[in-house]
């Protein structure tokens, strides 16, 4: 049984949040961006339910929600029970294209609604149609939530005054790398959730001493530090991987907690550092 997150808490693998209109989220999901289309999803998927994942974020355009839907089928795991996130591309975005588009994505996934529909850039000229578009989708049921990806504070500041439903969840790059307080303190003001994707900046700050020795010093991996930082900010993690071993240790964050003076130190490594597309400058 899911467990609510509530102050002082313990967290676990089942622990879930309440998002901004009533929908129940797990805060540790698994992330699939760059995972092959076919066996390798298919079997990452059916290995993290086996080991009590309950959330899996997928993508138009990441090609592999044929694999999401069918290990979540094949698991005989209860649907209601499973939490799925997909995203409306830019080449579906605008009104009437972004309806089709989730048409297309449910049919892929094997599912009559998805619990989290997110715009997954913030395209200029279309963005605005396209969040028209998510509120007919979540007033008509066929997605539990909706949401927006890659958002800036300008970007949302465009329309959060006037629309009628608030986004739940801005996933974004978010790691003590890249540390964006100003977006995280924004979105907490106006009842956003954070969803953190590419926590664990696949690897490319493994190199970091200081980051070995924070992993040392709670006898854990340095992917499982990361991970639980992200946790301890109030954020959903959404780690990645195909290999089991990790996928198992990216879920065992939840037997020790970084004090408040290391999550500083941990803070004060932000250098900006993304992956991924910088949307500051999109107009």
């Amino acid at each position: 049984m899911a467990k609510k997150l509530q102050k002082g808490s313990k967290m676990d693998i089942n622990t879930q949040i309440i998002l901004d209109n009533g929908v129940e989220i797990p805060i540790l999901g698994l992330g699939t961006w760059q995972s092959k289309p076919g066996k390798e999803t298919y079997e990452a998927v059916l290995y993290a339910l086996e080991l009590g994942y309950r959330h899996f974020d997928t993508a138009a355009i990441y090609g592999n929600e044929v694999d999401v839907g069918k290990a979540i089928r094949d698991s005989n795991i209860d649907i209601n029970d499973i939490f799925v996130t997909t995203k409306v591309w830019n080449s579906d975005q605008g009104y009437e294209s972004t309806l089709k588009a989730l048409d297309v994505s449910l049919e892929k996934l094997g599912l009559e609604c998805v619990d989290l529909y997110l715009i997954h850039w913030p395209l200029e000229g279309l963005r605005n149609k396209t969040w028209d578009a998510m509120l007919e989708l979540y007033d008509e049921r066929t997605v539990r939530s909706i949401g927006l990806s890659n958002y800036t504070v300008k970007h949302i500041s465009e329309f959060i005054d006037t629309t009628p439903i608030i986004p739940v969840i801005n996933q974004v790059e978010f790691t003590p790398y890249l540390y964006q307080k100003e977006l995280l303190d924004y979105c907490t003001s106006h009842r956003i959730r954070i969803e953190a994707y590419s926590p664990l900046i696949r690897g490319k700050k493994f190199d970091d001493v200081r980051l070995q020795d924070m992993a040392k010093k709670y006898d854990k991996s340095m992917a499982q530090i990361l991970i639980r930082w992200s946790l301890q900010h109030g954020l959903i993690c959404l780690p990645k991987s195909v290999t089991p071993k990790r996928i198992k240790e990216n879920s065992e964050v939840f037997n020790f907690e970084i004090t408040a003076e290391d999550m500083a130190i941990l803070n004060s490594f932000n250098e900006n550092f993304r992956l991924a597309w910088d949307p500051t400058n999109i107009p």
